[in-house]
């Protein structure tokens, strides 16, 4: 004996059983995916461009999609954090150097700069924190103007290209470089401060990253010489760190916009790895020129002696 159609389940005239959500079985629904079709409940829904995706698809457009990035592979923040955070630090250093000297042009009496500030000697007697720190002080007012009126300037168009963390990473490479530089070459007695050395390497970063977008880099030329005429020409600013932090600034920051794109990050960081590689050396270097540097204080006055 032969069924009719109609009595068969899901036969022609009979009711289909209820739609149910893909990651719920048991909650029937009469809505689907735009993207993969699927049955999805109002909880597994989300909204999208045309109709609702669900879960699973907004996640795997989340993995895929491609987002607009700089030739330093930065994705564009449309905020500055790190140059506003970094003049913060260096004015907060400076009046807390104030503070504690009691005079505005005097604060390199401070025991916080004399702590600080980069003397090889007491560099190469193991206080090798100076090789930072020296970078946040500054002797003065004017000093201290100069410096982050440049970095201001400078510093939010390259953390607009290089992105929040590159760009820290090119100013302490540069403020090392700068530091090394110093200690490598400085008078061994002189006290060396500011944040000149980063500075510059910041400037030289600029020129760079101008000649790599095809724009004329003649600006920030001119602005790194005139800067460097002004090392020469005002008496006790550091032409070594100066010229150190540019010449590590601007090889950090080649490294940062000409890697290749395919592998951009493995390159950009073995090109850094190689530079503090090189500062390394120059700070041993350093080192091996002192010998044997004892019972180096760092309240003032700053006093180091040298064994024999």
């Amino acid at each position: 004996m032969t069924v009719p159609p109609s009595s068969q389940q899901g036969g022609y005239g009979s009711p289909l059983p209820p739609a149910v959500c893909a990651r719920h079985p048991d909650r029937p629904t009469g809505l689907r995916c735009v993207r993969c079709d699927r049955s999805a409940c109002p909880e597994c829904l989300r909204d999208a461009a045309v109709g609702y995706q669900c879960v699973d698809c907004v996640a795997e457009s989340g993995r895929t999609q491609r987002y607009a990035t700089t030739v330093a592979g930065a994705r564009p923040s449309g905020r500055d954090l790190v140059i506003p955070t970094l003049i913060g630090v260096n004015v907060a250093v400076f009046v807390f150097t104030v503070a504690q000297a009691g005079s505005l042009g005097g604060n390199a009496a401070a025991p916080l700069f004399q702590q600080w500030a980069l003397s090889p000697l007491a560099v190469a007697g193991g206080q090798l924190w100076r090789l930072v720190t020296s970078g946040f002080l500054h002797f003065g007012p004017v000093h201290l103007a100069f410096n982050m009126i440049a970095l201001w300037v400078i510093g939010r168009d390259l953390e607009t290209v290089l992105g929040r963390g590159r760009l820290v990473t090119v100013y302490l490479v540069s403020l090392l470089g700068g530091s090394a530089a110093v200690f490598l070459l400085e008078d061994p007695d002189r006290l060396t401060a500011g944040a000149s050395g980063a500075v510059y390497g910041l400037m030289g970063g600029l020129a760079v990253v101008l000649l790599r977008l095809r724009r004329s880099p003649g600006p920030a030329l001119g602005i790194i010489a005139i800067n460097v005429v002004i090392t020469f020409v005002v008496p006790g600013l550091s032409l070594l760190g100066h010229l150190g932090g540019l010449a590590f600034g601007t090889a950090a920051t080649a490294a940062m916009v000409y890697a290749p794109a395919a592998r951009r990050v493995p390159v950009q960081v073995a090109a850094v790895a190689a530079l503090i590689v090189v500062i390394i050396g120059l700070v041993l270097t350093a080192d091996a020129r002192y010998g044997d540097v004892r019972d180096c204080r760092s309240e003032p006055p700053l006093t180091c002696s040298v064994g024999p």
